[in-house]
């Protein structure tokens, strides 16, 4: 693997993704960049939302926490509360994923194509008020600028040492070279392009596992067959955990409930997840995609968990070191330990994970802008205006989305980001709070000008919440359950500041 090997590889994929933006992106108009038009082909985006909800952290990530022991798990994060092995855990996780998705195919989604969103934050101004809806769309746009940002900044970091470091090149010129490329792919089309280039992008992601898991088992000199028994015997391949108690975070009951709460919050909350469900035709094709994307998103991570094992399973034969970080697993064996043609598709993989989520970010976080904060649905311009308005608005967020990394890099420190990409996530609280109450209260009205303090004061409790829960005697992590933690508590702050309805 050479430095120009890959940089001609990356040349050839972004030169295929622009031709297929520049075919998608003829004519597009403001409707098209929003909402597709209301014809995007519901198979196609199903297919797609697999690449954007598999970030390039993921990617590597994933895989990875497959061989997680407690005492590697404390060694990095420096915290004790797992008591078991990780192995395939995660799966269980997933599974709490089918119900979330059934709950936003079945209440979330008929509410939004019920009353025509473009947003789905301007159901909250509908249901509750100026100031909750604002906040919401706040919320949404900070959780997904900081969330997007990570996510680019770890994967620059690979394309900067493993490519154009050596020729070079500072890390400042490949962030403005990444950010490019994602602008030039999405500022045009928008969702009409990304429905069409994230389907290419998550078949690519899925292939490149696919030949990763063939090249490994063409080191071991394993069959396919081979390999699934040799996965099936080992001990990676535990799936379900419920002597942990709650307190262990790979307690069954705990992941399942986490996973449907994740899936409603992280996808029926987020217009970024959202907005391509939106593009659908109809209620029923958009109801369509969710359940076969369901599906496919089982299989998808079933099959990254599969090829983390065969990782662990061949570094042990090899005798590799992998007690520091395990995410740097998967890199370091198709890149140093597998042919070259392990290496490309490992590569093609890891861009066509991190740029699927990217271009999709920097889509849903203009849309958002536009719709909730500019208010494009509400002002009588002509479309050449709001198309002017709206190319720069997307540049801003490209530009913010740049800045941000950067600071990543400043920064300098994992635990500082680790922690700043946390407090993304309970941006995700609030939101949970806010739709639960315009959605399940339509006998009561909310104080809509207290509705930004409720949702900036019960993030900090429950993260406070949670530091005394952590500590002896409890010693009780929410884990992904702070999402309901923190959602319960904007509730209660909600019902708090309403009063009855008047009836007319």
């Amino acid at each position: 693997m050479t430095p120009g090997l890959l940089l001609t590889v990356a040349i050839i994929y972004f030169g295929i993704l622009y031709v297929i933006s520049w075919y998608t992106s003829r004519n597009a108009d403001n409707s098209d960049f929003f909402i597709g038009g209301r014809q995007s082909n519901w198979l196609l985006v199903a297919i797609g939302m697999i690449g954007t909800s598999l970030s390039g952290v993921t990617f590597i990530s994933i895989p990875g926490v497959v061989g997680m022991t407690p005492e590697l798990m404390k060694e990095i994060t420096g915290e004790a509360t797992v008591k078991s092995n990780i192995y395939f855990s995660y799966m269980q996780m997933v599974f709490g994923y089918l119900l979330g998705y059934f709950v936003i195919a079945t209440v979330l989604m008929p509410i939004y194509y019920k009353h025509n969103l473009t947003s789905i934050y301007t159901y909250l101004e509908q249901k509750m008020g100026f100031f909750s809806y604002k906040t919401g769309a706040a919320y949404f746009m900070l959780s997904r600028i900081i969330g997007c940002s990570f996510r680019i900044f770890l994967v620059v970091l690979v394309l900067q040492r493993i490519i154009l470091e050596p020729f070079g090149v500072p890390f400042w010129l490949t962030v403005a070279i990444t950010m490019a490329l994602v602008f030039l792919n999405s500022h045009k089309g928008g969702i009409k392009t990304i429905v069409v280039t994230d389907t290419v992008q998550t078949v690519a992601m899925l292939v490149a596992v696919i030949l990763t898991v063939y090249f490994i088992g063409d080191a071991m000199g394993k069959s396919v067959g081979d390999l699934v028994g040799t996965i099936t015997r080992s001990e990676y391949s535990q799936m379900f955990f419920f002597e942990g108690g709650w307190s262990d975070p790979n307690n069954f009951f705990k992941q399942f409930i986490s996973g449907a709460l994740i899936a409603i919050v992280m996808t029926g909350l987020d217009q970024d997840m959202m907005q391509k469900n939106l593009s659908c035709k109809n209620i029923g094709e958009a109801q369509k995609n969710m359940f076969t994307f369901s599906v496919i998103l089982v299989f998808a991570n079933l099959l990254f968990l599969a090829m983390g094992a065969l990782l662990y399973i061949y570094g042990n034969e090899i005798g590799l070191d992998y007690s520091t970080r395990s995410d740097l697993l998967y890199p370091t064996i198709a890149l140093q330990h597998l042919p070259t043609a392990a290496g490309v598709v490992f590569f093609i993989g890891l861009i066509a994970a991190a740029y699927s989520s990217a271009d999709s970010a920097l889509t849903a976080l203009t849309t958002s802008f536009c719709i909730d904060f500019l208010d494009f649905e509400k002002k009588e311009e002509n479309e050449e205006t709001t198309n002017r308005t709206r190319k720069m608005v997307h540049l801003g967020v490209t530009g913010i989305v740049f800045g941000t990394v950067l600071l990543f890099n400043a920064i300098n420190d994992d635990a500082v980001i680790n922690n700043l990409f946390k407090i993304a996530g309970y941006t995700y609280g609030p939101l949970l709070g806010l739709f639960i109450f315009a959605i399940g209260t339509n006998t009561r009205a909310v104080r809509d000008q207290w509705v930004p303090v409720v949702c900036l004061v019960a993030p900090i409790l429950a993260w406070y919440i949670n530091e005394y829960a952590s500590q002896p005697p409890i010693e009780f992590t929410f884990g992904f359950l702070i999402v309901a933690l923190n959602g319960l508590l904007t509730l209660i702050g909600l019902l708090a500041i309403s009063y009855p309805k008047k009836l007319k």
